[in-house]
């Protein structure tokens, strides 16, 4: 298998949201981005954006309201808006298809094998939780690399404050979002939503192990 494609594996089960918006064209080709609803086991849920080829979705009629399962990569690009530049986290297909209800699966499963490319920021929150923030880098093919923040709670909060820039690190959670609220001006406030990965587990990648 692809190293490129094995160390970025995502899966979403979830309900379309909102309209496919053309995104961008590349040789021919035409992407849309799109919002799919996911469920997560407190009742709440996160909206996660997916870019999917025309080519994916040609042949089946997807409507809002719909569910689906996804299958892809979890990557970032840079977006240059109004002269800021910040960075923008998708769910790039690799493919799509209707889900069966019926079916028992977890909604929301992600796996990175990257690298620490910022020095970790440990936490606490005013109730006490501990936290850590990393930035991973993970490699994609064409000597490319996807960005993507990461949350460590608890004991891997704890693991994850003494790793360092360069460390190799394997990760399984979920994609989160979560809305907050930009001040751009003293009367007006915008509400934008952020992309992190929550982490369920995670291990440090031995010199030996990247070796074999």
């Amino acid at each position: 298998m692809d190293n490129n494609l094995s160390n970025n594996q995502a899966i979403i089960i979830g309900t379309i949201e909102d309209e496919f918006v053309f995104n961008h064209e590349i040789y021919a080709e035409k992407f849309y981005t799109f919002t799919v609803k996911v469920p997560r086991l407190s009742g709440a849920s996160d909206n996660v954006r997916v870019m999917v080829s025309e080519r994916l979705i040609m042949d089946g009629e997807y409507c809002i309201g719909d569910m689906i399962e996804v299958t892809g990569q979890f990557r970032s690009y840079n977006s240059y808006e109004s002269g800021d530049n910040r960075l923008v986290l998708t769910v790039f297909a690799k493919d799509i298809c209707h889900f069966d209800e019926e079916e028992s699966k977890n909604p929301n499963t992600l796996f990175l094998n990257g690298f620490i490319c910022k020095e970790p920021v440990y936490r606490t929150t005013p109730f006490g939780r501990e936290i850590t923030d990393i930035l991973l880098a993970v490699n994609r093919s064409y000597n490319k690399s996807d960005y993507i923040p990461i949350i460590a709670w608890g004991r891997n909060a704890r693991f994850a404050k003494n790793l360092h820039v360069g460390d190799n690190v394997k990760i399984w959670g979920r994609i989160q979002s979560r809305t907050y609220q930009k001040r751009i001006s003293e009367e007006e406030t915008i509400t934008k939503t952020a992309y992190e990965v929550s982490i369920n587990r995670m291990e440090l990648v031995e010199k030996e192990e990247k070796e074999e």
